[in-house]
């Protein structure tokens, strides 16, 4: 069995690009040991496979099924439905018969065998790649290794030699005008002067100036008329002793023709068509004229000068390819059109007459999704939830879409003071009404017209029913959003206008919440606030950079940048108005608060399947108005699935502080000699996060989905700016935080269905800075360096418990 392969010697060419060469892959190991389950289940599931039953099975259904084919007449119903299921069935046997049972096929890896003449033609095909990178010289063998349990290791041994490089680069091109624009481009080339011979660079050089050219009007130029030969009137072509190569890069003319001939745009139609397969000549259609350009609508409202903005073709104009692409992908960004298709049905006197056939989408669409709430640490029992959408496009004729959202969910949940489970619901309605444009006045409607802008409109309302209180939200926002790059992205969010209105139930659980959220404002915490009825807006921008590509292993970054200004407006009042507005709405809370975040991911591939992680995030915020906070959603949090997850969520910090004490400021529950553990249970804000983490990934094996490991490590914490008496190690002090950030590693498993990620991470405490304290006897105990206290005999009770997180999709 072919046990490993690897290629050895190389120097410039990588083992990863050569190995990928190798077609034949061993089966699949543990953590490169040699322990190969998706082979085990292979032949677990082939114990009982015999694959003579199945041709045999699959002989007498096919026979069976002629048969009983004959007896129907064709074209009736009844032997449509008889093909369709006898279909199904062979194919299903057929499938079981080349590949096996469904163990064997879908959880289980065929055993992969040696042959030597594989290791011949790899060598082979090793030696032709690297002649095409320059090594005109290389020398490629390979050795077997005879392991234990007739296991052989493959190694491709690799002799690169000195590569050839360019040393002159001339130009033969017969078309005077495409000469000039070629030798113009020559700072754009591929092909540099001292650079090592490579085929993919010849190829990719072709591409370069085919773009070229089709970017200037050469509407039929092809690559075809491109060569690349080594010039053999320069010297000589190679030279063996210096490893030289000199290139003619030659551009012909096309056969019978003395140039290549540019073409201009001619007429333009823009067709809407319901029927993508009708030929649009035939149908009746409305005829609308913006800018030189006929809009053929089917009967339909749409705002021509909005799509004339996503129009880069134009009658009269150079043909230029980008101009075609970049057309497609504006109405394609529009959400408003399945198919959005550019033809060229004329070329007489090379003016190009252009037709853009465009298929809506539905204007009525409906989605409906349900699912069940886990709640955190299991208190209470699960309840299900249901959401409901209606999408409505081009709702005004101007190419809007109106969104519709319903949420409802139920559950039983425990009472605040009582294990028994309570009825609570939550029910929620957004709307939302989204422009493809920057909604303005004047001509600055049309200011981002390139760069895909969205200006979106939204009014919702959020009822929360707990057993100890009762939450409403009316939040109505607007923002805009453009993309000047694939890329990069800036959200502007204009307003966010938010009125909370809160009240606690009259009973016991009521009343005991609400006692409980006064005690901990007594510790510094502004949670109680989130109950106060309050009025609350902000104004933000976002600018967001991302690189990295789902799937795809290579290197890429990620940066978020966000600022925000909350109660803007209320700075034109004094602190004496906003007292009054107050009193006058039943003692209602204003906010006035600044806030900036920052969160810079970097991903460093190592192999083809192993990636190492980093992230770095923090963020800052400061309330300056009477009530000296911000609101409770816009403070920071540290702990959880996607931050330090050796803390459950929210439950991290702030700073060295206790993470609940009694109204002495000591720890509570008092810890005793033999008993470490901490009071985690509630979430602490905080005003200053600072927190970052790498995690280097991994695939272990396939089985069904790709199964991938990580290892961890999330350093972080949270502070505030304002020291509270019964919890003085909360504030930042820039002298001393250092010593404040928590540390946690872990590992974790990640099932990769393509589609989403199934995450779990298991995680414990290395570094608690809370754990400095003075027990019930006196004695004074420094366990801040808490991972010695980890226990497998107690993992989830202990001291140091390991903490267990689920996710969807990775944690950065």
């Amino acid at each position: 069995m072919l046990y490993n392969q690897t290629v050895r010697g190389n120097r410039v060419i990588s083992s990863e690009e050569l190995e990928s060469l190798i077609p034949q892959k061993p089966n699949r190991r543990i953590l490169r040991l040699p322990f190969t389950p998706g082979l085990w289940i292979y032949e677990l599931g082939a114990s009982g496979y015999n694959r003579d039953t199945v041709l045999k099975a699959l002989q007498a259904k096919t026979t069976e099924f002629e048969q009983k084919k004959q007896q129907l007449p064709e074209g009736t119903r009844e032997r449509q439905r008889l093909e369709k299921r006898y279909t199904r069935q062979i194919k299903r046997l057929r499938r079981k018969a080349e590949e096996g049972n469904w163990v064997m096929r879908t959880l289980g890896e065929p055993p992969v065998y040696f042959y030597e003449r594989d290791a011949q033609a790899n060598a082979a095909k090793l030696k032709a790649y690297l002649f095409s990178k320059g090594f005109f010289n290389a020398q490629t063998s390979y050795r077997l290794d005879t392991l234990l349990e007739r296991r052989i290791r493959v190694i491709y041994l690799i002799s690169e030699k000195t590569p050839y490089r360019l040393r002159r680069i001339a130009y033969e091109i017969e078309d005077a005008q495409v000469d000039s624009l070629v030798r113009q481009s020559a700072a754009n080339s591929l092909l540099k002067v001292g650079a090592r011979y490579d085929e993919a660079k010849l190829s990719n050089e072709r591409v370069r100036i085919e773009e070229l050219l089709r970017n200037n009007g050469y509407y039929t130029f092809s690559r075809q008329y491109i060569q690349f030969e080594p010039d053999s009137s320069i010297n000589n072509s190679l030279d063996t002793a210096g490893r030289f190569v000199d290139m003619w890069v030659k551009i012909l003319n096309p056969p019978g023709q003395s140039q290549h001939y540019t073409y201009h745009i001619g007429d333009v139609r823009f067709v809407i068509s319901r029927d993508e397969t009708a030929p649009p000549a035939t149908q009746a259609l409305d005829t609308v004229s913006q800018n030189g350009i006929r809009y053929l609508l089917d009967g339909r409202l749409y705002a021509t000068r909005l799509l004339d903005t996503k129009i880069r073709l134009r009658p009269g104009q150079l043909y230029r390819q980008n101009d075609l692409r970049e057309t497609q992908r504006q109405l394609f960004l529009l959400n408003q059109f399945k198919f959005a298709n550019i033809n060229f049905t004329d070329t007489t006197n090379r003016r190009l007459r252009t037709e853009i056939v465009a298929t809506p989408l539905d204007k009525y669409e409906m989605t409906v999704e349900g699912g069940v709430s886990v709640l955190y640490q299991g208190q209470g029992i699960p309840g299900p939830f249901g959401n409901l959408s209606l999408r409505v496009r081009n709702v005004l004729g101007g190419l809007e879409t109106l969104e519709t959202s319903f949420r409802y969910g139920f559950e039983a949940q425990a009472g605040f003071s009582t294990e028994r489970a309570y009825f609570a619901q939550e029910l929620g309605i957004n709307t939302s009404l989204i422009f493809p444009h920057i909604l303005f006045p004047g001509k600055y409607r049309f200011l981002f017209s390139n760069s895909n802008p969205r200006t979106q409109i939204s009014l919702g309302y959020n009822f929360t029913n707990r057993p100890e209180f009762i939450r409403t939200n009316l939040r109505s926002t607007l923002a805009y959003n453009w993309q000047p790059a694939p890329n990069r992205q800036f959200t502007f969010l204009v307003a966010d206008i938010n009125l909370l209105r809160a009240s606690f139930k009259s009973d016991e659980f009521g009343q005991t919440f609400r006692s409980f959220l006064e005690d901990q404002a007594q510790q510094g915490s502004t949670i109680l606030n989130s109950f106060i009825n309050a009025f609350a807006s902000n104004i933000s921008l976002t600018y967001t950079y991302n690189t990295n590509v789902v799937g795809q292993n290579r290197k890429a970054n990620f940066l978020r940048l966000g600022i925000e200004s909350g109660g803007t407006t209320l700075n034109l009042l004094s602190r004496q108005r906003i007292e009054e507005l107050s009193k006058t709405f039943n003692d209602l809370q204003f906010y006035k608060y600044l806030r900036a975040n920052v969160d810079y991911r970097h991903y460093a591939p190592l192999r083809t399947y192993t990636t190492l992680a980093f992230r770095v995030n923090s963020g800052i915020v400061y309330g300056y108005g009477a009530n000296g906070t911000a609101p409770y959603e816009k403070l920071f949090f540290a702990g959880g699935s996607n931050s330090v997850r050796a803390w459950r969520p929210r439950r991290l910090g702030p700073g060295s502080a206790y993470p609940r004490t009694d109204a002495s400021g000591q720890p509570f529950p008092a810890p005793a000699d033999d008993d470490y553990r901490f009071d985690y249970s509630f979430e602490q804000p905080g005003d200053i996060l600072l927190e970052g983490s790498a995690e280097l990934r991994g695939r272990l094996f396939h089985l069904g989905a790709d199964v991938n490991g990580a290892f961890f490590v999330d350093v972080g914490n949270v502070w505030r700016f304002r020291q509270n008496a019964r919890s003085p190690a909360d504030r930042f002090y820039v002298n001393n935080f250092f010593s404040e950030l928590a540390v946690g590693t872990g590992v974790g498993l990640r099932l990769d269905f393509s589609f989403f990620i199934i995450r779990f991470d298991g995680a414990i405490k290395v570094y608690d800075p809370a754990r400095r304290f003075t027990t019930t006897e006196g004695v004074y105990v420094n366990e801040r360096f808490i991972l010695p206290k980890f226990a497998f005999n107690r993992m989830f009770n202990g001291p140091n418990p390991l903490i267990v997180n689920f996710g969807i999709g990775y944690p950065f």
